[in-house]
């Protein structure tokens, strides 16, 4: 079944409906392989910048706490020893990378499905129009006449269209991606997807099977 998305000018008044392309607006979903996909993207997004001391790098404890013997408690030789309190961490995070390398033909399988999934749900939008002119308060009658206030928006438009960009990026509870960098986590975790309709040629042109693939 084709889906539709409705589009909206940047006027803030709805011009009806336009057909998506059916490669990429209305595939089958595999949940195994958008769960893979969303998982490596979260892994991507982490630092691992975290690290703990081990017993060598903690501060102190160059003197044996007690003699050697006749004190009747277990030999130490030191208070950086992990079982003293201020000891060292033993098997404790270090700096490390957590990137998960994902195939680029699962990377496009999963954001179709993600962006079929939203389809469906009625929840993909088209911006009809550009703003030559930054205006935070245009892109909240944008939003209000597309009835999108209190949701989850993920706007997709390109570098080039700094009207657009700069108008929305001020407004709560809304994200601003590319085409290139748009990640199947942002479809599924935003209640819609707006494209301006030169982001929308370009998702197009990315998610489309190629024989060269």
């Amino acid at each position: 079944m084709t889906q539709q998305a409705k589009v909206v000018g940047v006027t803030g008044s709805l011009e009806g409906e336009i057909v998506l392309v059916d490669q990429v607006f209305d595939v089958p979903a595999n949940v195994g392989l958008l769960h893979q996909v969303v998982v490596a993207e979260e892994a991507n997004r982490r630092r691992g910048t975290h690290s703990t001391k081990t017993r060598a790098e903690v501060s102190g404890g160059g003197a044996k706490p007690f003699r050697q013997k006749g004190t009747g408690n277990a030999r130490q030789g030191s208070t950086r020893a992990p079982q003293f309190t201020g000891g060292g961490i033993v098997h404790g995070p270090r700096p490390r990378s957590y990137a998960q390398a994902t195939p680029k033909k699962m990377v496009r399988a999963a954001l179709r499905q993600a962006l079929s999934d939203r389809a469906r749900g009625g929840a993909i939008y088209v911006l009809r129009g550009e703003l030559e002119t930054p205006s935070t308060k245009g892109a909240v009658n944008i939003v209000q006449a597309a009835g999108l206030v209190g949701k989850n928006v993920s706007l997709v438009a390109l570098p080039a269209e700094a009207g657009i960009v700069r108008s929305f990026r001020n407004l709560p509870e809304l994200m601003i991606a590319t085409p290139a960098s748009l990640l199947t986590r942002t479809v599924l975790t935003s209640d819609v997807v707006l494209f301006t309709e030169a982001g929308l040629s370009a998702i197009v042109d990315r998610l489309s099977d190629r024989e060269s693939e």
